[in-house]
Protein backbone atom coordinates (compact mmCIF):
# COMPACT_ATOMS: atom_id res chain seq x y z
CA UNK A 1 0.00 0.00 0.00
CA UNK A 2 1.46 3.10 -0.93
CA UNK A 3 2.66 5.89 1.66
CA UNK A 4 0.13 8.59 1.99
CA UNK A 5 1.60 11.88 2.84
CA UNK A 6 -1.48 14.50 4.37
CA UNK A 7 -1.32 18.02 4.45
CA UNK A 8 -3.71 20.91 3.65
CA UNK A 9 -4.73 19.93 -0.06
CA UNK A 10 -4.85 16.68 0.40
CA UNK A 11 -7.66 17.25 3.83
CA UNK A 12 -9.26 19.72 1.76
CA UNK A 13 -10.06 17.55 -1.19
CA UNK A 14 -11.40 14.92 0.78
CA UNK A 15 -13.88 17.09 3.01
CA UNK A 16 -14.36 19.79 1.37
CA UNK A 17 -14.02 23.85 2.39
CA UNK A 18 -16.84 24.46 4.33
CA UNK A 19 -16.69 21.53 6.39
CA UNK A 20 -17.06 22.01 10.16
CA UNK A 21 -14.24 19.38 10.27
CA UNK A 22 -11.59 21.02 7.50
CA UNK A 23 -12.27 24.28 9.89
CA UNK A 24 -11.72 22.82 13.38
CA UNK A 25 -8.60 21.25 12.21
CA UNK A 26 -7.47 24.79 10.30
CA UNK A 27 -7.85 25.91 13.85
CA UNK A 28 -6.17 23.43 15.65
CA UNK A 29 -3.03 23.55 13.86
CA UNK A 30 -1.35 26.55 14.73
CA UNK A 31 -1.34 25.53 18.51
CA UNK A 32 0.05 21.83 17.42
CA UNK A 33 2.82 24.11 15.87
CA UNK A 34 3.43 25.63 18.56
CA UNK A 35 5.64 22.96 20.27
CA UNK A 36 9.32 24.20 20.94
CA UNK A 37 11.83 24.80 23.39
CA UNK A 38 11.40 26.24 26.53
CA UNK A 39 14.10 27.65 29.01
CA UNK A 40 14.38 28.59 32.41
CA UNK A 41 16.78 30.00 34.84
CA UNK A 42 16.51 30.50 39.00
CA UNK A 43 18.84 30.57 41.69
CA UNK A 44 18.37 28.24 45.00
CA UNK A 45 20.39 25.80 46.96
CA UNK A 46 23.46 28.83 46.42
CA UNK A 47 23.88 27.18 42.90
CA UNK A 48 22.21 28.62 39.23
CA UNK A 49 19.41 26.60 38.38
CA UNK A 50 19.30 25.95 34.49
CA UNK A 51 15.57 24.25 32.81
CA UNK A 52 15.35 23.35 28.82
CA UNK A 53 12.36 21.01 27.94
CA UNK A 54 10.38 20.84 24.93
CA UNK A 55 6.48 21.37 25.35
CA UNK A 56 3.51 22.22 23.44
CA UNK A 57 2.72 25.55 24.51
CA UNK A 58 3.90 28.71 26.45
CA UNK A 59 1.31 28.59 29.39
CA UNK A 60 1.49 24.57 30.31
CA UNK A 61 5.56 25.04 29.93
CA UNK A 62 5.74 27.80 32.28
CA UNK A 63 3.38 26.05 34.85
CA UNK A 64 5.45 22.94 33.95
CA UNK A 65 8.36 24.84 35.25
CA UNK A 66 7.29 26.51 38.41
CA UNK A 67 6.51 23.39 39.73
CA UNK A 68 10.51 21.57 38.99
CA UNK A 69 11.98 24.71 40.01
CA UNK A 70 10.14 25.22 43.47
CA UNK A 71 11.64 21.64 43.89
CA UNK A 72 14.83 23.34 44.58
CA UNK A 73 13.44 25.73 46.39
CA UNK A 74 11.82 23.12 48.75
CA UNK A 75 15.04 21.10 49.01
CA UNK A 76 17.09 24.23 49.91
CA UNK A 77 14.22 24.73 53.09
CA UNK A 78 14.55 20.97 54.18
CA UNK A 79 18.23 20.60 53.94
CA UNK A 80 20.17 23.61 53.37
CA UNK A 81 23.00 24.46 56.58
CA UNK A 82 22.61 27.73 55.90
CA UNK A 83 19.21 28.44 56.82
CA UNK A 84 18.82 28.16 60.82
CA UNK A 85 15.34 27.00 60.23
CA UNK A 86 15.97 24.25 57.71
CA UNK A 87 15.41 20.30 58.54
CA UNK A 88 18.89 19.23 58.65
CA UNK A 89 19.64 23.12 61.08
CA UNK A 90 17.14 21.39 63.70
CA UNK A 91 18.62 17.17 63.16
CA UNK A 92 22.27 18.83 63.62
CA UNK A 93 20.91 20.52 67.09
CA UNK A 94 18.93 17.32 68.29
CA UNK A 95 19.91 14.02 66.86
CA UNK A 96 23.01 13.61 69.32
CA UNK A 97 20.64 13.87 72.20
CA UNK A 98 17.61 11.80 70.96
CA UNK A 99 16.59 9.91 67.32
CA UNK A 100 15.07 11.87 65.11
CA UNK A 101 12.14 11.62 62.71
CA UNK A 102 12.92 13.09 59.64
CA UNK A 103 11.12 13.36 56.04
CA UNK A 104 11.03 10.91 53.74
CA UNK A 105 13.32 12.94 51.14
CA UNK A 106 15.74 13.43 53.60
CA UNK A 107 15.88 10.21 54.73
CA UNK A 108 16.70 9.15 51.55
CA UNK A 109 19.47 11.37 50.69
CA UNK A 110 20.94 10.17 54.10
CA UNK A 111 20.38 6.33 52.99
CA UNK A 112 22.51 7.07 49.79
CA UNK A 113 24.79 8.88 51.80
CA UNK A 114 25.58 5.94 53.64
CA UNK A 115 26.09 3.82 50.59
CA UNK A 116 28.44 5.80 49.47
CA UNK A 117 30.24 6.37 52.16
CA UNK A 118 30.51 2.46 53.11
CA UNK A 119 31.42 2.36 48.93
CA UNK A 120 34.76 4.91 49.49
CA UNK A 121 35.66 3.46 52.90
CA UNK A 122 34.44 7.08 54.15
CA UNK A 123 36.15 8.81 51.48
CA UNK A 124 32.84 10.30 51.02
CA UNK A 125 31.02 11.50 54.62
CA UNK A 126 28.42 13.79 55.47
CA UNK A 127 29.75 14.61 58.66
CA UNK A 128 32.21 16.43 57.28
CA UNK A 129 30.62 19.43 58.29
CA UNK A 130 31.89 18.75 61.76
CA UNK A 131 34.89 20.70 60.35
CA UNK A 132 33.72 22.16 57.37
CA UNK A 133 31.46 24.91 59.41
CA UNK A 134 34.89 26.74 60.31
CA UNK A 135 35.43 27.83 56.79
CA UNK A 136 34.03 30.81 55.69
CA UNK A 137 35.16 30.65 51.84
CA UNK A 138 33.23 33.97 50.69
CA UNK A 139 35.15 35.35 53.65
CA UNK A 140 38.51 33.75 52.89
CA UNK A 141 38.62 32.60 56.67
CA UNK A 142 39.82 29.01 57.52
CA UNK A 143 40.16 27.36 60.55
CA UNK A 144 43.95 27.01 62.62
CA UNK A 145 44.87 23.24 62.78
CA UNK A 146 44.18 23.45 66.48
CA UNK A 147 40.53 23.84 65.85
CA UNK A 148 40.69 21.29 63.15
CA UNK A 149 42.42 19.04 65.24
CA UNK A 150 39.73 19.68 67.89
CA UNK A 151 36.85 18.47 65.61
CA UNK A 152 38.41 16.13 63.34
CA UNK A 153 37.28 13.32 65.67
CA UNK A 154 33.63 13.90 64.89
CA UNK A 155 34.19 13.16 61.40
CA UNK A 156 32.56 9.91 61.22
CA UNK A 157 29.82 8.67 58.96
CA UNK A 158 29.66 5.26 61.26
CA UNK A 159 28.23 7.55 64.16
CA UNK A 160 25.17 8.26 61.99
CA UNK A 161 22.34 5.49 63.08
CA UNK A 162 19.79 5.09 60.57
CA UNK A 163 16.30 3.34 61.43
CA UNK A 164 14.17 2.40 58.55
CA UNK A 165 11.43 1.13 60.34
CA UNK A 166 10.77 4.18 62.36
CA UNK A 167 12.69 6.78 59.58
CA UNK A 168 14.86 8.71 62.28
CA UNK A 169 18.71 9.91 62.18
CA UNK A 170 20.68 9.14 65.13
CA UNK A 171 24.12 10.43 66.07
CA UNK A 172 26.13 8.59 68.53
CA UNK A 173 28.39 11.69 69.74
CA UNK A 174 27.85 15.13 70.43
CA UNK A 175 29.91 17.62 67.89
CA UNK A 176 28.80 15.76 64.95
CA UNK A 177 27.55 18.01 62.20
CA UNK A 178 26.32 17.22 58.63
CA UNK A 179 26.48 18.80 55.52
CA UNK A 180 24.42 17.90 52.46
CA UNK A 181 26.15 20.28 50.28
CA UNK A 182 27.72 17.37 48.60
CA UNK A 183 25.04 15.18 47.44
CA UNK A 184 21.49 17.41 48.36
CA UNK A 185 21.76 18.83 44.44
CA UNK A 186 21.83 15.62 43.01
CA UNK A 187 18.55 14.92 44.99
CA UNK A 188 16.56 17.87 44.25
CA UNK A 189 17.69 17.12 40.12
CA UNK A 190 16.34 14.07 40.42
CA UNK A 191 13.28 15.02 42.13
CA UNK A 192 12.87 18.07 39.32
CA UNK A 193 12.99 15.05 36.23
CA UNK A 194 10.12 13.28 38.66
CA UNK A 195 7.80 16.24 37.71
CA UNK A 196 8.78 17.20 34.27
CA UNK A 197 8.17 13.03 33.75
CA UNK A 198 4.51 13.18 35.34
CA UNK A 199 4.10 16.07 33.63
CA UNK A 200 4.48 14.15 30.42
CA UNK A 201 7.50 15.73 29.05
CA UNK A 202 9.96 13.48 27.25
CA UNK A 203 13.09 15.79 26.26
CA UNK A 204 14.53 17.74 29.17
CA UNK A 205 17.71 18.95 30.28
CA UNK A 206 17.90 19.96 34.30
CA UNK A 207 20.88 21.62 36.13
CA UNK A 208 22.01 22.90 39.40
CA UNK A 209 25.65 23.75 39.72
CA UNK A 210 27.57 20.92 38.72
CA UNK A 211 24.75 18.07 38.49
CA UNK A 212 23.00 17.74 35.97
CA UNK A 213 20.28 15.31 34.55
CA UNK A 214 18.89 14.53 31.16
CA UNK A 215 15.18 13.10 29.79
CA UNK A 216 15.49 11.39 26.73
CA UNK A 217 17.71 12.59 23.45
CA UNK A 218 17.16 16.38 22.29
CA UNK A 219 14.57 15.19 19.58
CA UNK A 220 16.25 12.69 17.31
CA UNK A 221 19.88 14.03 18.48
CA UNK A 222 21.93 13.48 21.43
CA UNK A 223 22.35 16.21 23.96
CA UNK A 224 26.15 17.65 23.78
CA UNK A 225 27.23 17.79 27.31
CA UNK A 226 31.14 19.56 27.81
CA UNK A 227 33.13 18.92 31.15
CA UNK A 228 34.79 22.25 31.84
CA UNK A 229 37.95 22.85 32.21
CA UNK A 230 39.45 23.27 35.74
CA UNK A 231 41.45 26.81 35.13
CA UNK A 232 39.15 28.02 32.45
CA UNK A 233 36.07 28.80 32.86
CA UNK A 234 35.32 29.41 28.65
CA UNK A 235 36.69 26.44 28.02
CA UNK A 236 35.47 22.49 27.95
CA UNK A 237 38.41 19.48 28.11
CA UNK A 238 35.63 17.14 26.71
CA UNK A 239 32.51 17.42 25.03
CA UNK A 240 30.49 14.36 24.94
CA UNK A 241 26.94 12.97 23.53
CA UNK A 242 24.55 11.69 26.19
CA UNK A 243 21.15 10.93 26.41
CA UNK A 244 18.73 9.37 29.60
CA UNK A 245 21.89 10.13 31.86
CA UNK A 246 23.00 11.89 34.56
CA UNK A 247 26.63 13.98 35.49
CA UNK A 248 27.86 15.18 38.04
CA UNK A 249 31.24 17.52 38.35
CA UNK A 250 32.97 18.17 41.00
CA UNK A 251 35.94 20.87 41.13
CA UNK A 252 37.90 22.67 43.27
CA UNK A 253 37.35 26.34 41.30
CA UNK A 254 33.45 25.73 42.45
CA UNK A 255 34.23 27.75 45.68
CA UNK A 256 37.64 28.52 47.09
CA UNK A 257 39.87 31.23 47.59
CA UNK A 258 43.50 31.30 47.45
CA UNK A 259 45.44 32.14 50.91
CA UNK A 260 48.50 34.06 51.69
CA UNK A 261 51.06 31.25 51.29
CA UNK A 262 49.08 30.85 47.79
CA UNK A 263 47.60 27.58 48.72
CA UNK A 264 43.70 26.85 46.95
CA UNK A 265 41.56 26.42 49.75
CA UNK A 266 38.38 24.51 48.22
CA UNK A 267 35.47 23.25 49.68
CA UNK A 268 36.11 19.45 49.25
CA UNK A 269 37.87 18.60 52.22
CA UNK A 270 39.15 15.26 53.02
CA UNK A 271 37.69 13.38 55.97
CA UNK A 272 41.10 12.25 57.02
CA UNK A 273 42.88 15.86 57.34
CA UNK A 274 39.70 18.30 57.72
CA UNK A 275 41.51 19.93 54.62
CA UNK A 276 41.00 20.78 51.10
CA UNK A 277 41.90 17.97 48.91
CA UNK A 278 44.71 17.74 47.67
CA UNK A 279 46.06 15.92 43.80
CA UNK A 280 42.65 16.15 42.10
CA UNK A 281 41.38 19.04 40.26
CA UNK A 282 38.02 17.56 39.00
CA UNK A 283 36.04 14.70 38.62
CA UNK A 284 33.04 13.89 36.31
CA UNK A 285 30.61 11.12 37.15
CA UNK A 286 27.92 10.18 34.74
CA UNK A 287 25.48 7.62 35.89
CA UNK A 288 21.63 7.15 35.82
CA UNK A 289 20.85 9.29 38.73
CA UNK A 290 21.66 12.06 39.91
CA UNK A 291 21.75 11.45 43.27
CA UNK A 292 24.34 8.74 43.29
CA UNK A 293 26.33 10.51 40.67
CA UNK A 294 26.95 13.86 42.92
CA UNK A 295 28.21 11.44 45.80
CA UNK A 296 30.52 9.56 43.51
CA UNK A 297 32.28 12.89 42.49
CA UNK A 298 32.74 13.92 45.63
CA UNK A 299 34.09 10.35 47.19
CA UNK A 300 36.58 10.28 43.98
CA UNK A 301 37.88 13.71 44.30
CA UNK A 302 38.65 12.25 48.27
CA UNK A 303 40.74 8.82 46.89
CA UNK A 304 42.20 10.60 43.80
CA UNK A 305 42.85 9.04 40.11
CA UNK A 306 44.05 5.67 41.19
CA UNK A 307 41.67 4.43 43.83
CA UNK A 308 38.76 6.46 42.60
CA UNK A 309 38.93 4.78 39.39
CA UNK A 310 39.27 1.15 40.78
CA UNK A 311 36.50 1.87 42.87
CA UNK A 312 34.59 3.32 39.93
CA UNK A 313 35.24 0.50 37.72
CA UNK A 314 33.78 -2.00 39.81
CA UNK A 315 29.99 -0.27 39.94
CA UNK A 316 27.95 -1.36 36.31
CA UNK A 317 27.07 1.96 34.52
CA UNK A 318 28.92 4.50 36.24
CA UNK A 319 31.69 6.38 34.49
CA UNK A 320 34.57 8.99 35.52
CA UNK A 321 36.38 11.41 34.47
CA UNK A 322 39.28 12.69 36.67
CA UNK A 323 41.40 15.72 35.90
CA UNK A 324 44.70 15.77 38.58
CA UNK A 325 46.79 18.77 39.81
CA UNK A 326 49.23 18.20 36.63
CA UNK A 327 46.31 18.69 34.18
CA UNK A 328 46.35 15.02 32.88
CA UNK A 329 42.98 13.21 32.17
CA UNK A 330 41.80 9.84 33.92
CA UNK A 331 39.14 8.39 32.40
CA UNK A 332 37.11 4.73 32.55
CA UNK A 333 37.69 1.82 30.40
CA UNK A 334 33.59 2.70 29.53
CA UNK A 335 34.96 6.23 28.01
CA UNK A 336 37.66 4.68 26.04
CA UNK A 337 38.05 5.56 22.36
CA UNK A 338 37.31 1.90 20.41
CA UNK A 339 40.17 0.36 19.06
CA UNK A 340 41.02 0.86 15.66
Amino acid sequence: MPLILFNASNIRRLIGWSSPLFLLLIYLMPSMAQAEWFRYTDTAMTTPVELEFWADDKSTANAIAKDVLAVFHQVDRDMSRYREDSELSGLNRQAADNPVRVSTGLFQVFRKAEEVAVLSAGAFDISFGSVGYLYDYRERQQPSDESIQARLGHINYQDIVLDDKAQTVFFRQKGLLVDLGGIAKGYAVDLGIEHLISAGVRHARLSAGGDLRLLGDKRGRPWLVGVRDPRSENRNVVVLPLTDLAISTSGDYERFFIDDQGERVHHILSPGTGKSVRGVQSVTIIGSDALTTDGLSTAVFVLGPEKGLEMIEKLPGIDAIIIDDQRMMHFTEGLAPPES
